[in-house]
């Protein structure tokens, strides 16, 4: 994965350690595989290292997805208005002193009714359950709702090893003493390892999770590269930025019935990506209303995502964008595998 061009990881010369540019960094760490030592055979840091898994998950829109980017420093994972926009799990990198910190962006937890949908909870659980650290986002403003009781029902059922964090997220939508009763609330519902107030879309709050979270994951070598942002199939990322776009315009319940694919990339000997999808959609109905009048919609879908990944991708990007009828698409296991679902619903990828 390529990071934004202005970090400053890029620069060869950049030392996470805080050490000034060309003095020696000290000897290989070996905690570290060859393959995630710098070009100059040195660790990024020295003394023992750490990594981790930590699981966000609540309800639908509760900002997982937004927390992500923000962990990251980058946009990894889609963010939209509507619920359910994560169908998949997501992992995003971020670094945090002498710890890499992997975090899973899993589905919103809701009562599935389809078979698309009890895939994504699965997956949601699936990402809980292999954690090293949870965490339950709770929208500040809505407090505990039926769909919150039910996630902290099921957490006591299956009991997880891992340790739990409350994450009171949208903080700046309601009063303090509000939100100290809601935490009040939740802490005598279920003993919460730690209990953060944060604004994932204002960065409240958010430093000091980070801080907490590097010094939870345990000790031991960095499962990636520094400087990798996700760990997730170029491909899957590009189709996920143009199904944001989708989401984003279309309205009702069109955006839940089509899924987009890409079928093709190419890396030009220019620099350049060019990168075909295909926007699947359950009617002939359906396909119109992607189109737009004389392609209107469509084309400004792909100028949108298109510019999402010429900034991800920190080159130029062509995108050319298909419309097909496929109208059992939701039922169809290859759908599901390029989704990183398990088409029976019983795990996530």
């Amino acid at each position: 994965m390529t990071p934004e061009s202005n970090d400053p990881s890029n620069d060869p010369t950049h030392d996470l350690s805080g050490s000034p540019a060309g003095e020696p960094r000290g000897e290989p760490s070996p905690d570290l595989p060859e393959a995630l030592l710098r070009e100059d055979g040195t660790a990024p840091h020295e003394g023992p290292t750490r990594c981790g898994f930590v699981a966000l998950i609540g309800e639908p829109n509760a900002g997982k997805s937004t927390l992500l980017n923000r962990m990251v420093g980058a946009k990894v994972s889609i963010v939209t208005h509507k619920v359910q926009t994560t169908r998949t799990r997501i992992r995003g990198l971020a670094l945090e002193g002498a710890s890499q910190i992997v975090f899973i962006d899993t589905p919103g937890l809701f009562r599935p009714r389809r078979r698309l949908d009890r895939a994504m909870v699965a997956a949601a659980w699936t990402g809980a359950d292999d954690a090293d650290v949870i965490c339950l986002l709770v929208e500040a403003h809505r407090g505990l709702t039926e769909g919150v009781e039910e996630i902290l029902k099921a957490l006591d059922e299956r009991a997880p090893r891992a340790p739990v964090a409350l994450l009171i997220n949208k903080i700046d939508r309601v009063r303090p003493e509000a939100l100290l009763t809601l935490a009040e609330t939740l802490n005598a519902r279920r003993d919460f390892a730690r209990t953060f107030m944060i604004s994932a879309e204002k960065g409240q709050g958010c430093a000091d999770l980070k801080r907490w979270l590097a010094a939870e994951v345990p000790v031991g070598p960095w499962h990636y590269p520094e400087d990798q942002i996700a760990d997730l199939p170029l491909r899957v990322i590009a189709a996920e930025f143009t199904r944001e776009k989708l989401t984003q315009r279309l309205h009702q319940e069109l955006p839940y019935q089509l899924t987009v694919e890409t079928e093709a990339w190419e890396d030009r000997k220019d620099g350049s990506t060019v990168i075909r999808q295909i926007v699947y959609v359950g009617r002939e109905g359906h396909r119109g209303i992607v189109l737009g009048k004389k392609g209107e919609t469509i084309k400004a879908v792909g100028s949108a995502a298109r510019a999402d990944l010429r900034t991800f991708l920190d080159r130029d990007a062509h995108l050319f964008l298909e419309v097909k009828v496929r109208p059992e698409w939701e039922n169809e296991r290859e759908r599901y595998d390029q989704m990183g679902l398990d088409y029976d619903g019983r795990k996530g990828r």
